[in-house]
């Protein structure tokens, strides 16, 4: 049986290359290397809608610049999944400073001295992450070599979970120092189970989904539903469905299919944000309150590589950016 106080981060489970030249703490240096984030951590126990008692961190991004260019260059902050840094990211820098991307690969473990949170969510409060994705765009955008009104925040699993939350301009508010904005957002494989009080309240700018048509861990309905809601919106949404694809996908390090036992799974959960900040969460089946005896949230989900699915996402993500980013054709 899962534990109440897992429980009760559930919101945080379901919001679920290149070689550096050489070292760098500021981005004023004109090269790749490993550079320094100054954020904040969250108490895991409060909601993300609320800033006290946080406690200055010192993260590490790692910059890595395609080919030199005599002008500036777009970027994509890349956000990791609860795993941390690994093959996903890495093939992603690659191909992205292939297009001509720079990218900054964002690593809120190491820095918290945190190995993974797949299998206990309430090591990291997702807020935090979000203020990391906010103080890496404001420290990216100063680099000489990086175009600051060209910065995309990409994320991956509970990275795309930070993605979908760091559109809301509630955030925007209450964590960005400057009034900065992404000029886009990309979420791989995020969890859409959750509904927040003001939900409409996002950037303009656009926001793109890519999921696997098979995940059984982040299920791709709910995210069908909340592309659906805010097109009525009016809202720059879309999604890229992948037939045949896990949860995963675009991991060549594991195979078609692997079932994972430990990890907490929140797809047969709802969480839906109360008035004082605060989630409640229910069974998606029966809509009933998800308590310690009658949880929603369960063990266990499917991880596996598809390398048509990668494929066409690859081409997906580089015509989205390519007219995004205004970027010259080949």
């Amino acid at each position: 049986m899962v534990r109440a106080h897992t429980l009760s981060c559930l919101a945080f489970v379901i919001l679920a290359g290149c070689r550096a030249a050489g070292p760098v703490t500021t981005p004023a240096e004109e090269k790749s290397g490993t550079i320094q984030i100054q954020s904040l951590t969250l108490p895991p126990s409060l909601p993300p809608t609320t800033s006290k008692d946080a406690a200055p961190v010192t993260l590490s991004g790692e910059m890595s610049l395609p080919p030199q260019s005599a002008e500036r260059v777009p970027a994509v902050i890349l956000a990791h999944g609860c795993s941390g840094v690994g093959a996903v990211i890495r093939g992603w820098v690659s191909e992205l400073n292939r297009f001509g991307i720079a990218t900054l690969v964002l690593d809120s473990f190491a820095g918290r001295k945190i190995r993974e949170t797949c299998t206990g969510q309430e090591r990291i409060n997702l807020g935090s992450r979000i203020i990391d994705a906010y103080r890496a765009l404001e420290l990216l955008a100063t680099h000489p070599r990086i175009d600051p009104a060209r910065i995309a925040l990409m994320g991956f699993s509970q990275g795309g979970g930070v993605v979908f939350l760091a559109r809301h301009t509630r955030f925007h508010k209450l964590w960005m120092t400057t009034q900065r904005d992404f000029a886009a957002y990309l979420a791989f494989y995020p969890g859409c189970s959750r509904k927040l009080t003001d939900e409409e309240q996002v950037s303009k700018r656009p926001f793109r989904m890519f999921h696997g048509a098979d995940d059984d861990w982040t299920p791709i309905q709910p995210c069908r539903e909340y592309s659906e809601r805010m097109r009525q919106l009016g809202k720059d949404v879309a999604l890229f469905e992948y037939a045949d694809a896990h949860h995963g996908f675009d991991n060549p390090n594991v195979p078609a299919a692997r079932f994972r036992p430990q990890v907490l799974n929140g797809s047969n959960c709802v969480s839906v944000e109360q008035p004082d900040g605060r989630f409640r969460t229910f069974h998606r089946d029966n809509s009933r309150r998800s308590t310690r005896d009658d949880p929603c949230l369960r063990r266990g989900a499917t991880v596996g590589y598809n390398p048509a699915a990668y494929r066409t996402a690859v081409q997906d993500v580089k015509e989205f950016l390519t007219a995004t980013f205004k970027l010259a054709g080949p």
